[in-house]
């Protein structure tokens, strides 16, 4: 009597074959199924995290605050010994930039590490592993929410116009940032399990980057730079993404279709990119955290 043929379950993950594997996606729509179900693992670990850095604890929320709090007032010093005059309103924009800009460094960072620094998990446990790096992500994100209120204090204290509606379009490239962070965190959570190094170099590319991005100067300052700087400014994801929003909330003005389409596009280029390179080699992770 010949054995009865198992049936093939639609998500059959193959972590626990130790051995090379050959880049490759497995069936996407099944694997995506699985992840929306088990959506609450990524929560958990998230939570998990959040936990052992103290972040849920009331010292560890205002030193999220603070942190960056610090760093605008150390770049507004800066900047206004360079100009030679005092400007609420650039510390304004230079809080709410840093603010976002941190959003997705951070989804970016944690994101980088989060691989590496689950060997055991990868090794005992089934599930697809592109939820070790959303929950990276989500990390971020609620990092980020405790400066909302901060910003919102500023807004009345230093700026004269009253709240308007406009401001409610800065959620798009809310959005946007935070895909875009969830992209580039699995595109480079990939990359570090290859190469141990790029944790290392992350945050110096970061600090260039900021600096190329509206954090430490207003998008209507673009006209003064030169051509060359010009057109890397303007090819800089975070030119649209922090532009827009910061133009939608600190302004109050509707931002140019141009921001609206790029930041759209370049969230979805990085999700794109980042989640599928990330799935093709995820079936060799345990191999090379061994």
């Amino acid at each position: 009597m010949t054995a009865p043929v198992r049936e093939r379950t639609e998500f059959e993950p193959v972590y626990h074959r130790y051995g090379p594997h050959r880049a490759g996606l497995p069936p996407l729509v099944p694997y995506f199924r699985e992840l929306w179900h088990r959506r609450g693992f990524a929560a958990e670990m998230s939570r998990a995290t959040m936990r052992g850095e103290k972040t849920s604890t009331v010292f560890g929320q205002l030193w999220l605050v603070i942190n960056p709090l610090l760093l605008a007032g150390v770049y507004y010093l800066l900047i206004t010994i360079l100009r030679g005059h005092h400007d609420p309103k650039a510390f304004v924009h230079l809080t709410l930039a840093l603010f976002a800009f941190q959003l997705v460094s951070s989804s970016i960072n944690s994101g980088t590490k989060s691989v590496v620094s689950s060997g055991k998990l990868l090794i005992n446990t089934a599930f697809p592993r592109l939820l070790i790096s959303l929950s990276a992500t989500r990390t971020a994100v609620f990092r980020f929410l405790p400066t909302i209120p901060v910003y919102l204090v500023f807004h009345l204290l230093f700026l004269t116009h009253v709240w308007s509606p406009t401001m409610f379009l800065s959620l798009w490239f809310l959005g946007t940032m935070i895909v875009f962070g969830a992209g580039l965190a699995a595109f480079f959570a990939t990359v570090q399990v290859y190469f141990r190094d790029t944790s290392s170099f992350l945050p110096y590319f970061i600090r260039i980057w900021m600096y190329l991005s509206p954090v430490l100067w207003l998008p209507e300052n673009v006209a003064h730079f030169s051509k060359t700087l010009l057109t890397i400014i303007r090819l800089n994801p975070m030119y649209a993404m922090v532009g827009g929003y910061t133009e939608a909330l600190q302004q109050e003005k509707v931002p140019d279709v141009g921001l609206f389409v790029s930041s759209g596009l370049w969230a979805l280029a990085a999700a794109v990119v980042g989640f599928l390179f990330f799935i093709s080699r995820e079936r060799d992770f345990a191999v090379r955290l061994t």
